[in-house]
C-alpha cells in the first residue's frame, strides 16, 4: 500500500515520507501501543501535511493524541479491500476524529490509480482539503409524518425519558473506539444511564454456572437446529468445552444484567476477557434474538422472558443506544425488533435481477441474531474464532442474513452532539459460490449480509458515515420501510438527536 501511495504521489510532484520505521525486534512497522505513537508524533513537524494509510484494522487511540495536537493537513487513506480491511479501521478512526473535533480529509481506493482517487488526492495537496459528494443527506422533520407515527414516537420518547434506561457498560472502551463512548451528560439527555460493569465480574459470575446448565443452553441450540464445527485440538479448532464455557457466559450476562437491572448491555471482550475465557459472539448473538435459550435465577425465575436482552458488540454505546430504541419500537409497530450492528466491511459490483448493484458486504464477528438468517437456527452454525486473535477459543453464531427489506443506521458524536444518520435498504441473496467467495476474502466465521442501501452510493457511504459499525434491522410484511424508518427518526429526535436522511427522499 505505501509503494502504492509513493506512486500516485509522485505523479502529482509529491514525495512522502514514513514517520516511523521497521522495528526489528517486534517484526514489523505498525504502531501497536498509545504511547508508541506518542512518541512518534514528537519528532513530526506539527504543520506539515500528514498521511494516515490505513490496510489493516487499526486502534484509533494509538494515533488519536497525535492527531488532535497536529495544526497541519490530515489525509486519512485507505485500501479497498475485504482480505485487509483498512477501511474499516479507518472508518472508525474518521468517527473518532470527528468526536474529537479534528479537521481531516478522507479517501479510498483499491489500487490507487482511479480518477476519483487521484483527483480527490489532487484536490488535498493543493487546498489541504476534500470536498466529498453528500447530496444524498438531508436533515430529517418530523412535519411529513402521518399524525398516529407522530404521536406513537412521541409517547415512545416520553416514556422512555419518564422511566429510564440502564444500559450496562462491561468495561468501557473496545481496540480504540473512541468514538463509541457516549460521554454520561450526552446520554443521560436521552434517559440513558449507564451501569458500569467488569468483566472480571462476569468472569467471577461463570464459575458459579453448573455444567447441567451450560449443557441445558446447547440442548436448546441443538434441539433448534443449529451445528456446530467441533474438533478436538482446542488450539486450533472449536470444541465442545469452549462452547459449554460460551454457554456459561451467556447464563452469566444474563444473570449479572438482571441484578443490575439493566435493560441492554455490551461486553468488550476485547481486551482482557479474551486471556481468560472463549469468545463472546454465541452469546451476543444469542441474547439479541427474541427466540433465545431460558436463563432463570436462583429462585428458579426465568429472566427477561420473552424477549431479547439487546447487546451491542464491542460495547459500542452508540449502538447501544440505537439496538435498545429499535428493538422495543418495532415492537410496538408490530415487528420484529431483533436487530444488531454490522462491520461496514467492503463491497463489490454484483448483477441483482438483471441491474449492477453495489452490494456490501455487511459483517460482525457473531453477534447477528438468528432471526436474520435464512433458516433461523436450522440456517446457524459456529465455527471456531481464529487462533491469532482468540487463543480461548470459542465459536460465532454465523448465518447468511434472509432477503428482505431494511432500515439503517448510525448515531455518532459531532460537535459534542448525538447524531443519527438514517437510510434505507435491501438484502439481496447472492449465489452459494459468491457468498463463499466473500467469506473467504474476509472473515468466514462471522456472519454476513448482502446489503444493498437505497439512494446511496458507495462513495457517498464512505464519505459520510462515522463508524466502522452500521446499526440494521428488518422491516417484514407489508409495513412500509420508509415509514417505519421515519418513526425511528422522529422519536430519536424527540429524544434529543440530530436526525439526517440518507438517500431517503
Amino acid at each position: 500500500m505505501e509503494e502504492k501511495l509513493q506512486t500516485a504521489f509522485q505523479k502529482i510532484g509529491w514525495t512522502i515520507q514514513r514517520a516511523h520505521g521497521y522495528d526489528v525486534e517486534k517484526g514489523h512497522g505498525f504502531i501497536d501501543y498509545q504511547h508508541v505513537g506518542i512518541k512518534i508524533f514528537r519528532d513530526i513537524d506539527k504543520a506539515v501535511p500528514l498521511i494516515v494509510a490505513e490496510s489493516v484494522w487499526q486502534y484509533s487511540h494509538h494515533v488519536l493524541a497525535g492527531l488532535i495536537s497536529h495544526e497541519g493537513p490530515i489525509l486519512i487513506v485507505a485500501n479497498w479491500d475485504g482480505a485487509f480491511p483498512g477501511l474499516v479501521g479507518a472508518l472508525n478512526l474518521t468517527g473518532s476524529l470527528t468526536k474529537a473535533g479534528v479537521n481531516y480529509s478522507f479517501l479510498w481506493s483499491k489500487d490507487f490509480t482511479d480518477d476519483f482517487f487521484i483527483d480527490c488526492l489532487t484536490e488535498w495537496t493543493e487546498t489541504g482539503n476534500i470536498v466529498h459528494d453528500c447530496s444524498h443527506v438531508h436533515p430529517f422533520t418530523a412535519e411529513s409524518l402521518a399524525v398516529e407515527d407522530r404521536q406513537l414516537a412521541t409517547r415512545f420518547a416520553e416514556n422512555i425519558l419518564r422511566d429510564k434506561v440502564i444500559m450496562g457498560v462491561f468495561d468501557e472502551g473496545c481496540m480504540g473506539m473512541f468514538n463509541a463512548i457516549v460521554p454520561d451528560d450526552l446520554i443521560h439527555k436521552l434517559g440513558i444511564y449507564k451501569e458500569r460493569l467488569s468483566q472480571s465480574t462476569l468472569y467471577a459470575k461463570m464459575l458459579n454456572v453448573l455444567d447441567s446448565e451450560a449443557e441445558e443452553v446447547l440442548n436448546w441450540m441443538l434441539s433448534k437446529g443449529m451445528k456446530f464445527n467441533w474438533g478436538y485440538d482446542g488450539a486450533t479448532d472449536l470444541t465442545k468445552g469452549q462452547t459449554l464455557e460460551q454457554c456459561k457466559m451467556y447464563i452469566a450476562a444474563v444473570r449479572l444484567a438482571d441484578e443490575f437491572g439493566c435493560d441492554t448491555i455490551g461486553i468488550q471482550y476485547q481486551q482482557g476477557l479474551k486471556d481468560l475465557v472463549a469468545a463472546s459472539d454465541l452469546v451476543e448473538g444469542l441474547l439479541n434474538n427474541t427466540d433465545r435459550p431460558p436463563v432463570y435465577n436462583d429462585r428458579g425465575i426465568e429472566l427477561y422472558p420473552g424477549v431479547a436482552l439487546p447487546h451491542f458488540n464491542e460495547v459500542d454505546e452508540c449502538a447501544g443506544i440505537d439496538g435498545y430504541i429499535t428493538y422495543h419500537l418495532w415492537n410496538k409497530l408490530g415487528l420484529n425488533g431483533d436487530n444488531t450492528l454490522h462491520d461496514l466491511r467492503w463491497g463489490e459490483d454484483f448483477l441483482i435481477n438483471g441491474i449492477n448493484e453495489f452490494v456490501w458486504v455487511f459483517l460482525i464477528s457473531g453477534a447477528a441474531p438468528a432471526s436474520h438468517f435464512i433458516n433461523g437456527y436450522q440456517g446457524a452454525d459456529s465455527l471456531r474464532q481464529p487462533a491469532m486473535f482468540f487463543k480461548k477459543g470459542g465459536g460465532t453464531l454465523r448465518g447468511i442474513s434472509r432477503p428482505g427489506k431494511i432500515v439503517w443506521s448510525r448515531i455518532y458524536i459531532e460537535n459534542n452532539e448525538l447524531f443519527c444518520d438514517i437510510g434505507t435498504g435491501k438484502v439481496v441473496e447472492l449465489p452459494e459460490a459468491e457468498t463463499q467467495r466473500r467469506w473467504d476474502l474476509t472473515d468466514k466465521q462471522w456472519p454476513i449480509m448482502h446489503g444493498v442501501l437505497d439512494g446511496v452510493s458507495q462513495n457517498q457511504m464512505m464519505a459520510k458515515h462515522k463508524a466502522n459499525h452500521i446499526q440494521v434491522v428488518y422491516v417484514d410484511g407489508d409495513f412500509g420501510v420508509k415509514r417505519a424508518a421515519a418513526i425511528k427518526a422522529a422519536t430519536l429526535e424527540m429524544l434529543g438527536i440530530k436526525v439526517n436522511f440518507c438517500g431517503i427522499n
